[in-house]
């Protein structure tokens, strides 16, 4: 058995300078079996065919509330409303775990410093712990465990596969290295443009409701 753990992030991973209004770093991880996720992708593509007659249409947040590009056509309300109905209803029957991580960078930093190691980093060791807790409590044999990362950038992307490869070669704090290799754990950097549904998680929220 096969599962994906997409990961997206919110806010600024960085501690050199502080936001005021959101000192806060969010990495927040979807678990997902690939087979649940190929039947999500099925009933997103059947959204996106109906509306669009194309399934090329990727679903992101922000085109979708401010009603751009392909989104245009939410200004018609009644599309508008059929769509959110329809996106709550395919995300509320398929099964998944969202596993999420939140710092609040001025406390940290008051209680560790400004450590040269981002916080993305420490976030997404919590996140790759807690999904391994997860599946060792499915009883199933050959389990295998591929995240998914958007891509940020050449030299972020380098930062964080060198971080994660030392997680592979050390482990975490509760998880041993052995622990991690046996789930086959590896990492894959995708573009949004490659329109990869787990890659859009800020969409999925059973609470979406259009703006009347």
């Amino acid at each position: 058995m096969k599962y994906h753990l997409y990961i997206d992030e919110s806010g600024d991973h960085g501690l050199t300078t502080l936001n005021p209004d959101f000192p806060v770093f969010l990495l927040c991880g979807v678990l997902i079996a690939e087979d649940e996720y190929d039947n999500l992708r099925q009933s997103f593509n059947e959204i996106k065919h109906t509306l669009w007659h194309n399934k090329e249409v990727i679903f992101h947040s922000r085109d979708i509330r401010k009603c751009e590009k392909e989104f245009s056509v939410l200004f018609d309300m009644e599309k508008k409303k059929w769509f959110y109905e329809s996106l709550n209803a395919a995300i509320q029957k398929h099964l998944y775990t969202v596993i999420a991580s939140a710092i609040q960078k001025d406390n940290y930093i008051k209680c560790f410093g400004r450590l040269p190691n981002d916080v993305y980093e420490l976030a997404l060791s919590f996140i790759i712990e807690r999904a391994i807790f997860y599946l060792d409590d499915i009883k199933t044999h050959g389990k295998e465990l591929e995240i998914i990362i958007e891509k940020r950038g050449k030299r972020e992307d380098k930062n964080l596969d060198e971080h994660f490869q030392r997680l592979l070669a050390r482990g975490t704090g509760y998880v041993v290295p052995q622990r991690l290799q046996d789930y086959h754990l590896r990492i894959n950097f995708r573009s949004k443009r490659e329109n990869i549904n787990g890659c859009n998680w800020r969409t999925w929220s059973p609470t979406l409701s259009p703006v009347m």
